[in-house]
């Protein structure tokens, strides 16, 4: 498995097919994910409406009311004529305001929960990874590291870091780790920028090095040792969110 199909198995994710019963908001979601990690590029044109409805499944009426929902909340444009279509727009910095009331709206033993679940998929997939994964396969999850390093707001470090752990789901080659990953990280990812920002550098020099360090075992084969480092990443980072919930 290469570094294209580890990518690709990201973006897979993003256009599989959902539920047969899938209702708008569900399009909604899975589309405004992708865009809210980055897995789909500022600017990416999507396919055709028909194309697009196809790939996910669902109706050509279901998607264009999806599309227009992502068009309300500034994910989408859309453009006329002559090499129209609908558009990606990456969403704005998030407010420090608005991201603190909805961190508020968790109590620290959701926030927990929350972690346990997310620790429990990214150790499943670095273990996965190491036994599944070549050395050469590991290019994109490097690369996602330099991009969080050198990033220079929170919400591009937060976005990267929500990327790394969806992409080495894909590492695992996992379909449903995948998905997983992408849902979990838009209900958490946003909030990472409170623990990201610009006054944060040991964190996010904590955070690079232990990614590089999943990586490091994910290519030595050390299934275990991958896991367990992926594992206490993600409980490092939900500590410290709990840390500015409680000081809230």
């Amino acid at each position: 498995m290469n570094q294209q199909q580890i990518a690709g198995g990201a973006r897979a994710a993003v256009f599989a097919p959902l539920d047969s019963r899938a209702r708008v908001e569900t399009v909604v979601r899975r589309l405004g994910d992708a865009i809210e990690l980055g897995l789909l590029a500022d600017g990416e044109q999507l396919p055709g409406e028909s194309e697009l409805a196809g790939q996910l499944g669902v109706s050509t009426v279901t998607l264009r009311e999806a599309l227009m929902a992502l068009r309300q909340q500034g994910l989408v444009t859309t453009r006329r004529g002559r090499g129209g279509g609908s558009f990606v727009s990456l969403p704005a910095v998030p407010a420090e305001e608005r991201l603190r009331t909805r961190l508020r709206g968790w109590s620290t033993e959701e926030l927990r929960d929350l972690g346990d679940h997310w620790a429990a998929l990214s150790g499943a997939a670095a273990r996965l990874a190491a036994q599944r994964t070549e050395p050469e396969d590991l290019t994109q999850l490097r690369r996602t590291v330099e991009e969080f390093t050198a990033a220079e707001d929170a919400a591009a470090r937060a976005r990267m870091y929500g990327r790394f752990h969806v992409e080495l789901a894909a590492a695992a080659q996992s379909a449903r780790l995948t998905r997983e990953q992408v849902a979990l990280q838009t209900e958490i990812g946003a909030l990472l920028c409170l623990v990201l920002g610009d006054d944060a550098g040991t964190c996010r020099e904590e955070v690079a090095d232990r990614h590089r360090a999943v990586i490091s075992a994910v290519q030595d084969g050390a299934h275990d040792s991958a896991g367990a480092l992926a594992e206490r990443c993600v409980r490092e980072s939900t500590a410290r969110l709990i840390a500015v919930r409680l000081a809230l």
